[in-house]
C-alpha cells in the first residue's frame, strides 16, 4: 500500500508559521502549569489508592456523599473499570487514629460471634495492625479464618505449629467497608485492592523518573551526534523536549476542564513520556537517515530542497505507521478504562505532536542553522 507517492510540500517554507504555533502551545502550557499546576498521582504524592468492585452498578455521585465527612480527609472517588468498579484515593497512608478504635470495635464483635466469652489479649497495637494472643493455636486458627471470611486481613504471628498469636491489618478500606456496608446493604463488594506510599518515597519516586526522563534525552543526543552530525543530534533532542513539555502543559490545561481526561502524573504517565521519546525520535531518525542518503545523491541540490523531499518521500511512511498505531490507543481509550485511559491518551497525544516536531521543529532546526551559519553538510 503506498500514498502520498508523489508527494511535493514546502515544508521548510511554512516552519516559521509552525514556530509561532509552537510557541503558542508551549506558552500555554506553561501558563497552566503555573497558575493551575499539575496533579501528581498517588507514585508521586504519597498516600492510600483502593479499588473496590461492587456487585451492582454504583451511583459515583452518592458514593462520594457516602466517603465525605467520615474522618480520611478529602477522598477523591472515581470510576474503575466497568461500571461496578470503584477507586478512592485518599492522601493519608494509616487510617486515622480516633477511627483505630472503632475498627477493632468491629474485630472484637467478629471474634465474640464465632466464640463467646473466649479469653484473649491484645499483646501489640499500631495504627497499622492490632495483635491478638489467644488461650490455643486452635482457637487462633479459627479466629483467623474467621475475621479472613469477613473481610480483614488476618494471620499467624510466627510459623511456629503452637502459634497463639494472630495478626490484624487494619487499614483505610476496613473504614471505608464499615461505612459502605452500612449504607449500602443491598450492595455487596470487595476490596480489589489497597496500596499505600509515603510521601518520603513519592518525592524519590518524582525524582527519579524526572532523571530518567533527562538522561534518556541525554544519551539520544550523544548517539545521535556520533550517527549524524552535531545540530541534527540538538534539532532531535529539541524536538523531543518540545514533545514532552507540550504534552504536560497539556495535562494542566485539560485538568477539570474535559471530563474523563483528569489525569494525573504518576509512573504509568513517566512510561508513556519514555514510550514517546523513542517514538518521536524514531521519526526524526527516519527522516536524516533519508537527508542524509540524498545529500550523498544530489550533492548540487540546495539544502531546502533536500529536506523538503526527505520527509516528502518517508511521509507515507510517516502516516502509515502513525495510523495503525493511533487506531490502537484509540481502542485503549475508550475500552482501556481508567487505568490505561491515561497512558493511552499521553501516547495517542504525544504521536501526533511527536510526527509534527520531526518535520517542523527538528528539521527545521536543522536547516535554519545550516542557513545562518552557512555551511555545507558532507558525508
Amino acid at each position: 500500500m503506498r500514498i502520498f507517492h508523489n508527494l511535493n510540500i514546502d515544508f521548510m517554507g511554512k516552519r516559521k508559521f509552525f514556530y509561532i504555533l509552537s510557541s503558542i502551545l508551549f506558552l500555554i502550557g506553561l501558563v497552566n502549569v503555573s497558575f493551575r499546576g499539575l496533579e501528581f498521582g498517588i507514585d508521586f504524592k504519597g498516600g492510600s489508592e483502593i479499588v473496590l468492585d461492587f456487585e451492582k452498578p454504583v451511583n459515583i455521585a452518592k458514593i462520594r456523599g457516602y466517603v465525605e465527612n467520615i474522618g480520611l480527609g478529602n477522598v477523591e472517588v472515581k470510576t474503575f473499570g466497568t461500571g461496578t468498579g470503584i477507586l478512592l484515593r485518599t492522601e493519608l497512608q494509616n487510617i486515622p487514629e480516633p477511627v483505630f478504635p472503632l475498627i477493632v470495635s468491629k474485630i472484637e464483635q467478629i471474634i465474640d460471634s464465632a466464640l463467646p466469652n473466649i479469653p484473649r489479649t491484645i499483646t501489640d497495637s499500631t495504627l497499622g495492625t492490632v495483635t491478638y494472643s489467644f488461650p490455643n493455636r486452635d482457637t487462633t486458627n479459627i479466629m483467623i479464618n474467621e475475621l479472613n471470611n469477613a473481610g480483614f486481613q488476618a494471620s499467624r504471628a510466627t510459623d511456629d505449629f503452637e502459634n497463639r498469636q494472630m495478626i490484624v491489618s487494619v487499614g483505610i478500606s476496613d473504614w471505608l467497608k464499615e461505612n459502605l456496608e452500612e449504607k449500602m446493604p443491598d450492595n455487596t463488594f470487595k476490596v480489589l485492592r489497597e496500596d499505600q506510599v509515603g510521601p518520603k518515597v513519592g518525592a524519590e519516586l518524582k525524582r527519579d523518573a524526572a532523571v530518567a526522563i533527562f538522561l534518556s534525552l541525554l544519551v539520544i543526543l550523544i548517539y545521535l551526534a556520533f550517527r549524524f552530525k552535531f545540530i541534527f543530534a540538538l534539532g532531535a533532542v529539541v524536538a523531543l523536549f518540545h514533545d514532552v513539555l507540550i504534552t504536560i502543559g497539556l495535562f494542566a490545561a485539560l485538568y477539570n476542564v474535559v471530563p474523563g481526561l483528569n489525569l494525573e502524573i504518576d509512573l504509568t504517565i513517566v512510561a508513556a513520556f519514555l514510550t514517546l521519546v523513542g517514538y518521536s525520535i524514531n521519526d526524526s531518525v527516519i527522516v536524516f537517515d533519508r537527508v542524509r542518503e540524498n545529500l550523498k545523491v544530489h550533492k548540487s541540490l540546495p539544502l531546502k530542497e533536500i529536506i523538503n523531499m526527505s520527509i516528502n518521500r518517508t511521509m507515507s511512511r510517516t502516516v502509515l505507521t502513525g495510523g495503525t498505531t493511533l487506531l490502537t490507543l484509540v481502542v485503549l481509550l475508550i475500552f482501556g478504562g481508567e487505568v490505561l485511559r491515561a497512558f493511552a491518551f499521553t501516547l495517542f497525544f504525544g504521536i501526533i505532536i511527536g510526527t509534527y516536531s520531526s518535520i517542523f521543529v527538528a528539521s527545521a532546526m536543522v536547516y535554519d542553522y545550516a542557513t545562518k551559519s552557512k555551511r555545507k553538510f558532507q558525508y
